[in-house]
């Protein structure tokens, strides 16, 4: 297969460009202005960040696409969907108003936000892809209206994936809160009988007869679950739960099935920074000392051939001194191998999810660096 350009460029200004115009001619000469923009929805898939974070891409660079978009006549706006664990962004209020309180607003993005999968996480269309783990992929419905797509992605560290790069932001990103759970679990959602108060919401949106309440408590039965996890999204108290018992090959292989399915016949566009690479995702309420220093901006219409630079970038970086990837090498000497991620999470690796886009066609992990 023939490789895919990737486009880099550090994080080293000068006095006539700063880092925002960088990125701009970044974009353009990764050749974004090939897309046909005119009167299309365009939707900048982001991670907005949990309350407590600081490690999430600043708005300003999201203003930068947004503009971009605008100015080849289309109708850009930021998403993400809602998260399948409880916390500041498990509903459409609450991760607008985390959204708004980070710094993602029209008057700073130029652009407006919106919750993929709707107010309460199950606004969903179901997408085929037949894949190997996946029948129907579950993705937020605003996100599959949209003409075009475009990656904004922070890379860094993930505690299941080994790193969260373009393919766990749209993959894992664009599911609902049941195609998360689809791609976190093997198993089906279970009651919290401490937390349920016998609302019966959970029975009223089950299509499957597959709650009951006894004794004021809901409960599951797993023989009529299909697994569909809008139990989930419609419960007050957050009394039910998914299990994470799927492995993290697994969870790999499903999240490149749900990125095919979001990608696959439009166009679309991705683009990389790595910068404050926390040894964590940025849903945790809080962010760690960098694994290694600031990299640079990456650009490729290609999401595998971006993730794998990225990768092999970061893993020609000194590690910081402080960090969980130092404090690991200090405890895993024998373990080493030159993979920072893998270092950082131990239990974790993420060839599987390069391995398993590139057999479905996502993309290659042959790609040439070129540097502007």
């Amino acid at each position: 297969m023939e490789k895919s350009k990737v486009y880099f460029t550090t994080f080293k200004t000068s006095f006539t460009e700063n880092l925002l115009q960088k990125l701009r001619r970044l974009m353009i000469t990764a050749g974004i202005r090939d897309i046909d923009f005119e009167d299309k929805y365009t939707a900048i898939k982001i991670h907005f960040g949990e309350l407590g974070n600081l490690a999430f891409l600043r708005p300003n660079y999201a203003k930068v696409v947004a503009d971009l978009v605008k100015e080849g006549g289309g109708k850009p706006f930021l998403t993400d969907c809602n998260t399948l664990y409880v916390g500041s962004r498990k509903n459409a209020i609450d991760h607008l108003d985390t959204a708004y309180a980070n710094g993602f607003s029209p008057m700073t993005t130029g652009c407006h936000v919106i919750i993929a999968d709707g107010l309460k996480g199950t606004d969903e269309v179901l997408v085929p892809i037949n894949g190997e783990y996946v029948k129907e992929a579950k993705v937020g419905r605003a996100l599959m209206d949209a003409d075009i797509l475009i990656s904004l992605t922070h890379f860094k560290g993930h505690e299941a994936t080994s790193f969260g790069g373009a393919i766990k932001n749209i993959g894992m990103g664009g599911g609902s809160r049941a195609g998360k759970m689809e791609m976190h679990s093997d198993g089906k959602p279970s009651v919290m009988a401490e937390k349920c108060i016998g609302c019966a919401s959970c029975i009223r949106v089950c299509a499957h007869t597959g709650v009951t309440v006894t004794d004021k408590k809901a409960v599951i039965d797993h023989n009529k679950c299909v697994g569909c996890g809008r139990c989930i999204g419609v419960c007050p108290k957050d009394a039910i739960e998914a299990t994470f018992d799927a492995s993290n090959k697994r969870l790999n292989c499903k999240m490149a099935e749900y990125t095919k399915a979001i990608c696959q016949d439009r166009p679309c566009f991705h683009v990389a920074l790595v910068c404050d690479v926390s040894p964590n995702c940025d849903c945790h309420a809080e962010n760690d000392i960098p694994i290694i220093p600031d990299v640079g901006m990456f650009a490729s219409f290609d999401p595998v051939a971006l993730d794998v630079a990225c990768a092999d970038a970061c893993n020609r970086q000194p590690v910081i001194a402080g960090s969980v990837l130092a404090e690991n090498h200090e405890k895993h000497k024998e373990c080493e191998h030159g993979d920072h991620f893998h270092m950082t999470h131990p239990d974790t690796e993420w060839e599987s999810c390069i391995e398993h886009s590139v057999k479905i066609g996502i993309g290659t992990d042959q790609y040439e660096l070129i540097e502007i």
